[in-house]
């Protein structure tokens, strides 16, 4: 009898596509029964296929309606992942919401995030009483985080001098000496990868030598050579820094995997340099480059095999309890209102849903 393949249609942006779906992740994925298409965007979804998963990083109202007919005619059918869960991630403030609903029992290290306000027009900028105890340096970050060159824009500010240069809606998060190291910790289902990169120095040395007042991050990766001498014992380090415990990076990955009903996505954590077992989560982005990380060909299709058996299981009562907790899917119906994140959630502002519709299509 012929062996029965899991099909899986991809439907990225271009630089995406060529990012992720390289010949060995093809190739492993084949030989485990797994064939990954790619899918025509300029064509009808329904019109191609049959699919059993629908992997995607592509937006638009147009191919948000293309998801809810497939689902319809599709019923048994996965996607990767809701376009409702993915939307929250597209705006700062809302990213980071769920992270403060995280209920996590660990006696000895916590987590949360910094202290951050959003402004939205240039009075409140400037308005002291808004800030509400926000203290210098701040971060600088565009509200809107949907993979454009101008949501990574972003700025270390030192005082309100500089305030004149930031074009709102912005988020200002306040910084916190961290050790100039980050730990980004990737997800994929059920697996957990964190590994550590260079970040923005402490405060003292990140202000050594600004006379403006505010430091872009290009600033920081396009380094003079008396910075790159530096970087040499800055690279040495970042070797040193400990990492996080992992029981304790996979509580909280697996906590945000079930409260954003997401299953691809990583987070930017960083240890407070104050309180070494405090940890403070920055950022969120929902499918990124995990062509970065070694062996990336296996974690993925070992995730892709874990949806097959899942999807035998539906049929299958018996042993659907081995796998139940390996993704998170939201199978119902995909008729529901789309969740706007706007007024009554963030205290004003523009919705997400307009803001994809002016850069519909990122990486």
């Amino acid at each position: 009898m012929e062996e029965r393949r899991f099909c899986i249609g991809y439907a990225l942006a271009p630089k995406k596509r060529h990012s992720f779906i390289q010949d060995s992740l093809v190739a492993l994925a084949a030989s485990r029964g797994i064939d990954l298409v790619r899918i025509d965007t300029d064509r009808p979804l329904l019109d191609q296929g049959p699919f059993d998963c629908i992997l995607h990083k592509f937006y638009g109202e147009d191919w948000r309606k293309q998801l809810m007919e497939f689902r319809v005619k599709n019923p048994n059918a996965f996607i990767l992942d809701s376009p409702d869960s993915i939307e929250r991630l597209h705006n700062r403030i809302s990213m980071l919401q769920v992270v403060s609903e995280l209920k996590i029992d660990n006696p000895d290290e916590s987590f949360g995030i910094p202290k951050q306000i959003v402004i939205y027009d240039k009075e409140t900028l400037f308005d002291r009483q808004a800030w509400e105890g926000l203290k210098f340096p701040v971060i600088a970050k565009p509200l809107v985080a949907d993979g454009s060159a101008k949501s990574h824009k972003m700025a270390l500010v030192f005082n309100h001098d500089c305030l004149n240069k930031l074009k709102p809606p912005i988020v200002l998060q306040e910084f916190v000496n961290h050790g100039g190291v980050i730990f980004k910790v990737y997800v994929v289902g059920q697996y957990v990868k964190c590994v550590k990169r260079k970040s923005l120095p402490d405060e003292p040395e990140a202000k050594l030598g600004n006379v403006d007042g505010l430091l872009s991050f290009s600033q920081v990766s396009n380094m003079t050579p008396r910075e790159k001498i530096d970087d040499k014992h800055y690279m040495m380090q970042l070797d040193d820094t400990e990492m996080p415990p992992l029981s304790f990076v996979t509580d909280i990955a697996r906590g945000l995997r079930r409260s954003m009903n997401l299953n691809l996505f990583n987070f930017d954590v960083i240890r407070d340099s104050k309180i070494g077992t405090r940890y403070l989560i920055i950022d969120i982005n929902y499918f990124p480059g995990y062509a970065k990380m070694p062996g990336y060909e296996k974690v993925l299709t070992d995730f892709f095999c874990d949806l097959a058996q899942k999807k035998e299981a539906l049929n299958n009562p018996d042993k659907k309890k081995d796998v139940e907790d390996k993704i998170v899917l939201d199978l119902q119906s995909s008729d529901q209102e789309t969740r706007k994140i706007g007024n009554d959630e963030i205290g004003g502002g523009q919705s997400v849903e307009r803001e994809k519709k002016e850069a519909p299509v990122r990486d």
